[in-house]
């Protein structure tokens, strides 16, 4: 089992899901019986309640697993990629910093396009950078030195 793109792994035991798309013969909702947690590659080995013997396992090959949003724990960071690109994110310091333009999956933390006046920047989206991850409006963030050029490096690269 693999997660979306832009999500990370979020199936319990206990949990009840639907498998998608239905198919003839098999229970449309489930329930997580076991899960091992997630491996290095982003992938975990799950067993539903459905999943009686080898075939009905084969048979959710391929199948897209939809929990209830109310029973999922995410992290105060984690937000679908479609949900952050056009957001506007502003800096404690900086003020506007312009918009994500793309996100950035990596194995320590995610990281933000960001374009704006500053040009493209890059931030990394960990707790001591994202202030404030509203449902929707602009981003606060505090981000780190270096990050934003500042007038003198500006000026060093023009020299």
């Amino acid at each position: 089992m693999v997660a979306l793109r832009g999500l990370p792994f979020l199936l319990e035991e206990g949990m009840r899901v639907a498998l998608t798309p239905p198919a003839l013969g098999r229970e449309r909702f489930s329930t997580v019986v076991e899960s091992d947690g997630e491996y290095e590659d982003e992938s975990a080995l799950v067993r539903f309640s459905c999943a009686h013997d080898l075939d009905a396992a084969s048979a959710l090959s391929g199948c897209y697993v939809l929990a209830n949003d109310d029973d999922l724990d995410l992290d105060p960071l984690v937000a679908p990629i479609d949900e952050l690109v056009g957001r506007d994110v502003v800096d404690e310091r900086y003020g506007a910093l312009g918009t994500i333009t793309e996100v950035i999956l990596a194995p320590a933390n995610d990281a933000w396009v960001i374009d704006g006046p500053y040009g493209e920047l890059i931030v990394p989206v960990i707790e001591s950078v994202v202030l404030d991850l509203p449902e929707t409006g602009a981003v606060r963030v505090a981000v780190p030195g270096g990050i934003v050029p500042t007038e003198a490096e500006s000026a060093g690269e023009s020299a």
